[in-house]
């Protein structure tokens, strides 16, 4: 590039170009010509064509480096597979890390959570007021909210809890429990409550946390013995939401600090809101007296989406990232992945990538190729209660209405609760399900039952035999 004279005196003086000088005055396009080089030796030119068509790069005044990519699934699939190939490139280009940062180029900047310039004002006149909350302050992540929620039947009564709660927190639900299968949304409620509470109450003290990450930072405040920072952080919240609290259980000395810490918010009406993958009572090794709190409240499980739920959710996600897939396509992948919504949102990413990317839409075989690791098992192949009833009942000479009903002989009773047992082991349901299959029996009947059949497996040989006999048919039948 042409030097001013300046430059080039100072080159004359010291009798060699001066490459700091150069380097500090390099324009940005050579910077992101030069990651590019980079990027093409370690992902291979194909690739790097594939993924890196049509994107540029520049570094911003604050130090960031900003890949602008032609549309959100560019985004998506660079940020899922080479977030750190990028970063290292920028790194060794320009000799320091840099946040890397995405914007699509058919959308407009990156909305700021910043608080209005009046609130600014009012907070630094009015010392005695808290500070604006961030999203970011408060562990949430924007894109979780209510309106991004696909409501289905299987969510429609939590949503309305999580709603009234956002409304009134600390009010009414308190605390609120949801429960469910892994990837059915339950992170989702948790960050749209508190991003709600936010919306009203800018001031508002909330906090998002996994309960690793809770773990984790009492275990640091053991280390570094910072208790008054730790319990000031979470006892002085209006709004705590932790996730996955299943990961407690075991975890002693964290479950004491939690229980301190649940009582003090408890008691000046501050709202807890907790998620794990099953109910209180089924989370093992977890200290009675928090079951018992965790219980306090309403406790609500989010069920698995149906057909309709899933297409529209599908539907829902293709409009977000801005591709168009055949119809085919989304009923394929909303019959094949029925469990988890997380599996669905991510091979709607993987095949809209494909089709991006490539240019080409996949055929059926080459879809179920595509996404094998995330289809669910062949429906005919799964294990479903009424089989196991049926079967049981067989077994027995009985009918299944003896197994659903109220009738207590012995001999139903035995049968009831091998059925019970059987759905437990072969099946993925929880207790409150299982029971409900049973004639709405409680979760604590199903319990009793199965430690019941395994005290006669541990007993008897005979028993076991005829017990893996049974598991046998309903797996072929």
């Amino acid at each position: 590039m042409a030097r001013n004279d300046e430059n080039s005196n100072h080159t004359s003086l010291n009798g060699s170009a001066s490459h700091a000088t150069t380097e500090l005055f390099t324009p940005v396009p050579t910077v992101w010509d030069h990651v590019c080089e980079v990027l093409v030796k370690r992902l291979g030119g194909d690739n790097f064509q594939r993924c890196f068509s049509g994107t540029s790069g520049r570094l911003a005044d604050d130090g960031r480096f900003i890949i602008t990519v032609p549309n959100p699934i560019h985004q998506l699939w660079i940020e899922s597979n080479h977030t750190v190939a990028v970063a290292d490139a920028v790194a060794e280009v320009t000799g320091k890390a840099a946040v890397i940062e995405f914007h699509v180029a058919t959308e407009p900047a990156p909305v700021s959570y910043a608080p209005m310039p009046e609130l600014k004002a009012a907070r630094v006149n009015a010392a005695d007021q808290a500070p604006i909350r961030f999203f970011s302050e408060a562990g949430l992540n924007a894109k979780f909210n209510f309106d991004s929620y696909v409501i289905g039947p299987n969510s429609s009564y939590s949503v309305a809890v999580a709603k009234a709660v956002a409304e009134k927190p600390g009010r009414i639900y308190n605390p609120l429990f949801f429960h469910g299968a892994t990837g059915l949304g339950k992170t989702h409620l948790l960050q749209a409550i508190g991003q709600e509470v936010l919306a009203r109450k800018p001031r508002a003290n909330v906090r998002y946390v996994t309960s690793e990450q809770f773990t984790n930072e009492f275990v640091d405040a053991i280390k570094r013995q910072t208790f008054s920072q730790f319990r000031q952080k979470y006892r002085k919240v209006d709004v705590l939401l932790i996730d996955d609290v299943q990961f407690f259980e075991g975890k002693d000395s964290t479950q004491e600090e939690f229980f301190h810490t649940f009582n003090e918010l408890f008691n000046n009406a501050k709202q807890i809101v907790l998620a794990s993958d099953r109910p209180p009572s089924e989370i093992k090794n977890l200290e009675s007296r928090l079951v018992s709190r965790f219980e306090w409240g309403l406790a609500t499980q989010i069920q698995v989406p149906d057909f309709e739920t899933r297409i529209a959710i599908l539907r829902r996600k293709q409009s977000d990232f801005n591709v168009s897939l055949d119809p085919w396509i989304l009923d394929f992948m909303a019959q094949r992945i029925r469990v988890n919504v997380r599996k669905l949102e991510g091979a709607l990413m993987r095949v809209a990538a494909h089709v991006s990317l490539e240019g080409t839409v996949p055929t059926e075989s080459a879809l179920a190729t595509m996404l094998h690791d995330v289809i669910d098992e062949d429906p005919s192949k799964t294990v479903t209660v009424d089989r196991i009833q049926r079967i049981i009942a067989t077994h027995y000479d009985l009918r299944v209405s003896d197994l659903t009903g109220p009738r207590r002989p012995k001999n139903i009773a035995e049968a009831r609760q091998v059925a019970m047992y059987l759905t437990r082991t072969l099946t993925k349901l929880p207790l409150v399900q299982i029971g409900d299959e049973f004639g709405g029996r409680d979760h604590g009947t199903v319990i009793h039952a199965c430690k019941v059949v395994s005290n006669l497996v541990n007993g008897s040989n005979d028993f076991k035999r005829t017990l893996d006999t049974l598991a046998g048919k309903i797996r072929e039948s």
